[in-house]
């Protein structure tokens, strides 16, 4: 509305505005300041009223109550969580959707019971003994871990219901717990799997094994070509090394001379090794 359009009323020692008379009519009694017939001014234009904090405060809270509280009781009849605690050890289990399979559930925290007190032993005696694990309706990937927490794609659960070794995985990554720029990240992701492979409850179920050497794979493929590679080094050249290499990454101690140091071959001598006694074992 233009300024030349509005003149000015007073009242009960208030200043209003209000649309000239020449061009409408108000209903609102200048000389009271009836509030009982304000508001149909207000709706209907006539009149430009300057809120006060507590009336702004007052109006704040009616909008909240009517666009968000619904929206909060909504998730919160969605959201579930249970806190589970096994020697020592606790589990936040945060379900986003409460009617996400119960025995699928059940056995997701069965698997985080059986593992991770094992790998926080033989790995890194200082990891956390608490972690929040989150089944996420909304992530479209299909797992990942930082700082304590894991969260796991619903979707994923769903499509792969005997998956339930991806907490193994992604508690290794709690387990781990490298510093930024502590080695590669082919290396962090095929010891994670590597152990998955070792102290995984389920790899039939899941459709899950190490995949025999291909002609594209290399040891910086990562996940189960990488995870494959550090068993045969275990085994053939020398036993306990991932432990090592798992210290040596927490500590930001790695190199590649420790490939050398331990096995007495280089990084890249090792895979020639590996590669040569894949294509002689299958012939």
């Amino acid at each position: 509305m233009k300024a030349s359009e509005m003149t000015k009323i007073k009242a009960d020692g208030k200043i209003f505005q209000k649309r000239s008379s020449a061009t409408m009519r108000t209903d609102f009694d200048s000389q009271r300041g009836d509030w009982l017939l304000q508001p149909l001014a207000i709706e209907r234009g006539l009149l430009e009223v300057p809120l006060s904090k507590t009336m702004k405060q007052f109006a704040f809270a009616i909008l909240f109550g009517v666009l968000c509280v619904p929206v909060w009781a909504n998730l919160a009849t969605r959201v579930h969580a249970d806190t589970l605690v096994q020697n020592g050890f606790q589990l936040v289990f945060v379900q986003q959707d409460a009617a996400f399979d119960k025995h699928l559930a059940a056995r997701l925290k069965k698997t985080f019971f059986q593992v991770y007190p094992d790998l926080v032993e033989a790995f890194n005696p200082d990891a956390v003994r608490q972690v929040v694990l989150t089944i996420d309706t909304a992530y479209d990937g299909v797992a990942y871990a930082h700082d304590g927490r894991v969260v796991i794609s619903q979707a994923w659960l769903e499509r792969m219901p005997g998956d339930v070794d991806v907490v193994t995985h992604e508690v290794m990554h709690i387990v781990q717990n490298y510093p930024s720029d502590s080695g590669p990240g082919w290396l962090v992701e095929g010891i994670a799997d590597f152990v998955r492979y070792r102290y995984g409850v389920d790899h039939a179920g899941a459709g899950w094994s190490l995949p025999a050497l291909g002609d594209d794979h290399h040891y910086t493929s990562s996940y189960r070509v990488t995870a494959r590679f550090l068993d045969w080094v275990e085994r053939e050249r020398k036993p306990g090394f991932v432990k090592t290499l798992d210290r040596a990454m927490r500590t930001r101690t790695y190199d590649a001379a420790i490939w050398k140091a331990e096995t007495d071959l280089e990084l890249d001598e090792l895979w020639d090794a590996y590669a040569s006694a894949e294509v002689q074992g299958d012939r």
